[in-house]
């Protein structure tokens, strides 16, 4: 039997799991390995739909249009998918492999011996979006900021390190490590994984089951194997609470409601807390604008907009900004094809015009929040010193 290879019978199905390095060349030897000796009647990899798509279509990158990605309120998604996937790349690219050429490997052998094939893993929006639902501000811009430094490390990883990645012992240091600093995106990205990909991997098709994961998921898939449990909740995007709600529209009224009083207690005072508004708001999104070094009409664009849409929760002054920098720098397919290069540095991602647009949209987004919380209190200390 592999090394890597787990075995554990349940109602008379036996299922075997193979834990693997997404960036390894063994893993994929082992993968072709287990498939031709085992002869499962199911193998399950550890993909959702859309990364199964993406590795089937690896251009697919070239039909992404970034104003329908703007539109559809999911830049942010996508930078974190593109931070996360980027360093897997990187270390990929030292190892002189691709990513997830285990899972291309499984599924070339599927079609070729006619074996069903199943989709395991929880849609990656999803387990995204359940992240950022669940953090606070400070969480969430704790999580960004690592993300980014692991994107420009260049800390060189062998073979031989990555491959160590599978035992055990390292395995339970590292997770303990990641639970320690961020326990919500250990149980998102890995407790509640490890359920759906359980659940899933027991109910395939067949009484002998070959599951290809990655190793970090193995020891909480086999705790998880005999255990019975609801997953519905965990497949779901949980609403905003209803405090995050309220709150998105409690400040904007509070502060349009201390401007009026500042009007009926005097017009000229009222006046002046208006044009400070503008100023502050729309200056701040515009320097986040001019740090993206977008084109002037989009710095233009985020200063109009942003006294607008800091006051409406439903609405952001990046948003607009990104929209006038696609339609005034469109990407052309030749970025989208070098995207994945475009994560390597911080001027590479400037250079692209895919990537860039993503920033120029989060750093306007990011400094119309900061000018929102400016004005928001310069707004109510002239109103205390008029009173």
């Amino acid at each position: 039997m592999l090394e890597n290879l787990e075995k554990i019978v349940i109602n008379n199905k036996e299922i075997y799991l193979l834990g693997t390095a997404h960036v390894s060349k063994i893993s994929t030897q082992e993968t072709n390995e287990a498939i031709n000796e085992i002869m499962p009647d199911s193998v399950c990899i550890e993909l959702d739909k859309k990364r199964y798509d993406s590795l089937n279509n690896p251009k697919k990158w070239q039909e992404t249009n970034i104003t329908t990605v703007i539109k559809n309120k999911q830049t942010g998604l996508l930078l974190a998918n593109l931070v996360l996937s980027s360093y897997q790349k990187k270390i990929a690219k030292k190892m002189g492999t691709n990513t997830g050429t285990e899972m291309i490997e499984a599924i070339r052998l599927c079609k070729e011996k006619n074996i069903n094939l199943e989709l395991v893993d929880r849609d990656v929006q999803t387990t995204f979006t359940r992240i950022y639902r669940k953090h606070s501000l400070w969480q969430k811009l704790k999580l960004i900021m690592t993300l980014i430094y692991s994107i420009f490390d260049d800390e060189d990883i062998s073979e031989q390190e990555i491959e160590n990645l599978k035992k055990d012992d390292i395995l339970n240091a590292a997770l303990k490590d990641v639970e320690k600093q961020f326990p919500i995106v250990a149980e998102v990205l890995i407790d509640e994984r490890n359920k759906i990909l359980a659940h899933n991997i027991k109910n395939a098709p067949g009484n002998k089951i070959l599951a290809i994961v990655g190793a970090a998921h193995i020891p909480g898939i086999l705790d998880y194997l005999n255990k019975d449990y609801e997953i519905d909740e965990m497949l779901e995007i949980p609403p905003k609470s209803f405090i995050s709600k309220l709150s998105g529209w409690i400040i904007p009224l509070i502060i349009i409601g201390i401007i009026i009083l500042t009007f009926s207690l005097d017009s000229s005072q009222g006046i002046e807390q208006i044009i400070n508004w503008i100023l502050i708001t729309g200056s701040l999104s515009a320097i986040g604008t001019l740090l993206a070094f977008a084109h002037p009409l989009s710095i233009i664009t985020a200063f109009l907009a942003a006294p607008i849409t800091t006051l409406n929760p439903l609405l952001a002054a990046g948003w607009f900004a990104g929209l006038m920098e696609a339609y005034l720098r469109k990407p052309k397919v030749k970025d989208l094809q070098d995207i994945n290069e475009a994560m390597n540095s911080i001027s590479s991602m400037y250079k692209n015009r895919f990537t860039h647009i993503l920033l120029v949209v989060v750093l306007a987004n990011l400094f119309s929040s900061l000018g929102t919380i400016i004005a928001g209190l310069d707004v109510v200390k002239n109103f205390f010193e008029l009173i």
